[in-house]
């Protein structure tokens, strides 16, 4: 069985996740009770009831695209809605206050997109107590028992997903081993941060023993590979001192390990400007610019986590909250926050590269143009 447990536990070491396995489970119709304690019991709520969205602030394009489909898709199903985002630089203060004003007015649900998963435990127990439903959205929230559900895409999968990616376009690139890499981590207030780069180690650790990938600057920890709040700017010029400090010759590096879009970006940015060859870069997101730079051959991959598909999902679970229903979930035995195993309903993500790009946004109207041709 393999638990993502809280932030502090899932970055001690990769080494002792990789003693675990993977093991799935079948879709369920309702929550069991499990370690830690249960899913709250579903009582049902006036059709109109109040629901809260609590996001970060708008770092992504998904962020953003949340929001609007939260707004609109909640209104559609006959809720009222209060929708906020976190400030840009108060984050954590900003959405603690936020989740409490919800729980003052009367909030039936609370959908949370953590921006610290550590620093809400106040925050979710004043809901609970109060009678509102938790939802842990796309970021578990640790630390507490008062989390109901998580809904998110297989994070773990996502960087399983992108270590292969890393190692598939190295290969194509260069058929013979070694290859030499560099690792990038998100931030390290967000709990997805060790569960990507934990991912993505359990496919190239084994390599990076047996030598056949090297890491050039040696830095393989998360804590040295991590990029806090994600931002475009860290990313540059961790990658700026890594070409300073690692790459200044000859030295050639095949591929980075790069977490989302927008640091694959700023990786591309940084290696551009010193006149290196463009290594591989994973991403994840699917943001249009990095579309455009996979269909340019810069960018290799990314992972299609649609936002859509988890919005809508997180509304359907809503909805039989409502209406007195258990929601359903796919997973009691993943999700282990620190206090308790989360029920969680959990989504596939899709690597996409230039090859199957067309195929991977068919349905997008965003990004299907961008892939035609």
């Amino acid at each position: 069985m393999r638990k993502y447990l809280t932030r502090s536990a899932a970055l001690i070491g990769v080494a002792a996740l990789l003693t675990l396995s993977a093991c799935g489970s079948e879709r369920e119709g309702t929550a069991a009770p499990t370690a830690g304690g249960s899913a709250a019991p579903a009582k049902g709520f006036a059709a109109d009831g109040l629901i809260g969205v609590a996001l970060p602030s708008k770092t992504s394009e998904n962020w953003v695209l949340a929001g609007d489909l939260f707004t609109n898709g909640l209104k559609e199903a006959g809720f009222t809605s209060d929708v906020q985002y976190a400030g840009a630089s108060t984050t954590v203060a900003d959405q603690q206050a936020q989740i409490s004003a919800m729980v003052t007015k009367g909030a039936k649900v609370i959908v949370i997109g953590a921006t610290d998963a550590a620093q809400l435990t106040t925050q979710v127990k004043q809901a609970k107590e109060a009678g509102a439903v938790v939802i842990a959205y796309d970021r578990l929230i640790t630390n507490t028992p008062d989390v109901d559900y998580y809904i998110a895409f297989d994070n773990f999968k996502v960087g399983q997903l992108q270590g292969q990616a890393l190692l598939d376009g190295m290969k194509a690139k260069k058929p013979e081993a070694p290859w030499t890499i560099e690792l990038f981590s998100g931030s390290p207030d967000d709990n997805n941060a060790g569960v990507f780069f934990n991912g993505a180690m359990d496919v190239l650790k084994p390599l990076i023993d047996k030598g056949d990938v090297v890491v050039g600057s040696g830095q393989t920890d998360v804590k040295q590979t991590a990029i806090q709040g994600w931002k475009a700017e860290g990313a540059q010029q961790r990658m700026d001192s890594l070409i300073t400090s690692t790459y200044n010759g000859d030295k050639k590096l095949d591929g980075v390990l790069s977490p989302n879009d927008t640091l694959a970006r700023a990786i591309i940015t940084s290696v551009k400007g010193a006149g290196k060859d463009i290594p591989v870069v994973t991403g994840q997101d699917s943001e249009v610019e990095s579309v455009k730079s996979i269909m340019a051959g810069e960018q290799y991959s990314t992972i299609n986590k649609d936002t859509r598909k988890l919005v809508a999902e997180t509304i359907a679970m809503v909805k039989s909250l409502q209406a007195g229903t258990e929601p359903t979930i796919n997973d009691k035995d993943t999700y282990d926050n620190g206090v308790k195993v989360v029920p969680s309903y959990l989504l596939p993500p899709v690597i996409v590269t230039k090859d199957n790009a067309a195929e991977s946004y068919a349905n997008d109207p965003k990004l299907a143009p961008l892939t035609q041709g």
